[in-house]
C-alpha cells in the first residue's frame, strides 16, 4: 500500500475532503504532528484510528520504524496539524525515504493556507512565491524585502502573531507603499483579512494580534530613480499645501510620473 499524505483543515473542520476521511478511517496507523490535535478532527467526523506521533524530534526513528511496515503492506496515513504535510510541516523526510525505497506515495490534496490567503488578499497574479516562515533577525528580514523589491508577483509567508508588528514595521521602513495583506484565522469564526499599504497596515498592527497569521506581500515595482521620486514627492507636497486632499494629490502625480499612487501617499505621510 502507498504512504497516503493527507491534507487536513487549516481551521474549519468541515473543510476536510471525503477522500481524506476515508483514508484516515481505513489506515492501519495515522501519523500525526500532534495526536491530540488530530484526535479532535477524527472525533468530529466519528472516526476511530490508531494514532502515532510524528514530528521533527522523532522523524529519524519513525522513518526507520515505518519503512518495514509499509513494505509489509500496512496502510499508513500521514497528517500534520493543518494543511499538507511536508510543506513547512514534518513529513518531507519520510516521503523521501519511502520514494527512495521504491515504495509508492499517494498525495490527497485539500486546504492550503497559502492559496487561501493569496485569493482572499486579491493580490493575484499568474505566479507567486512562497517564502515559508519569515526569518527573525532584522538584517535577514531586510534582505528578504530587498530581494522582493523588484519581484513583479505576490509573495506569501507565514508569521507568528508576536513577531508580526516588527515584521510589518520592517517592511514599512523598506517599502512603505508596498501592498500587503494580513490574513488572520483563515476559515475560522473570526477570520480577518486586512489589506493596504505597508505603512498603514503596520500602524493597524502596532500590537500583536491573536491567531494564525498568513502574510501576502503584493507585487513589487520597477526601480524608480531617486530623482523621479524626489520630484514626485515634491509635487505631492505642493498640491497638499495648496489644499488638495493627500490621496487625490498622490493619484494625480502618479498619473504623470513612474511612481505609484501608494508609494507617493506613503511617502507624503512620512514627510508630513
Amino acid at each position: 500500500m502507498p504512504l497516503a499524505v493527507c491534507a487536513t483543515p487549516i481551521g474549519n473542520l468541515e473543510d476536510v475532503t471525503l477522500r481524506v476521511l476515508k483514508e484516515l478511517a481505513e489506515a492501519n496507523v495515522v501519523l500525526c504532528e500532534d495526536t491530540r490535535h488530530t484526535r479532535i478532527l477524527l472525533e468530529r467526523h466519528a472516526i476511530s484510528a490508531s494514532l502515532l506521533s510524528y514530528h521533527r524530534h522523532n522523524e529519524a526513528a519513525r522513518v526507520a520504524e515505518l519503512l518495514p511496515r509499509l513494505e509489509a503492506g500496512e496502510r499508513v496515513a500521514l497528517v500534520s496539524d493543518a494543511g499538507l504535510p511536508g510543506v513547512n510541516d514534518p513529513g518531507a523526510r519520510l516521503i523521501r525515504a519511502v520514494l527512495d525505497a521504491g515504495l509508492p506515495v499517494s498525495v490527497l490534496p485539500g486546504p492550503s493556507a497559502v492559496e487561501t490567503a493569496l485569493v482572499a488578499s486579491g493580490l493575484l497574479g499568474k505566479r507567486y512565491q512562497f517564502l515559508g516562515y519569515l526569518p527573525r533577525g532584522q538584517k535577514a528580514l531586510a534582505a528578504v524585502w530587498a530581494e522582493l523589491e523588484s519581484w513583479a508577483h505576490p509573495a506569501v509567508a507565514f508569521e507568528s502573531p508576536k513577531r508580526l508588528p516588527g515584521t510589518l514595521r520592517s517592511l514599512a521602513n523598506a517599502q512603505p507603499g508596498r501592498r500587503v495583506a494580513v490574513c488572520r484565522e483563515l476559515t475560522k469564526r473570526f477570520e480577518e483579512v486586512t489589506l493596504g499599504a505597508a505603512l498603514e497596515v503596520a500602524e493597524r498592527f502596532a500590537e500583536a494580534p491573536k491567531g494564525e497569521i498568513t502574510l501576502v506581500v503584493g507585487p513589487g515595482e520597477p526601480r524608480v530613480e531617486q530623482v523621479d521620486l524626489a520630484v514626485a514627492r515634491g509635487a505631492v507636497r505642493e498640491l497638499v499645501q495648496a489644499g488638495v486632499p493627500r490621496r487625490q494629490a498622490a493619484a494625480v502625480v502618479a498619473r504623470l510620473t513612474p511612481v505609484t499612487r501608494n508609494t507617493l501617499y506613503a511617502e507624503s505621510l512620512q514627510s508630513h
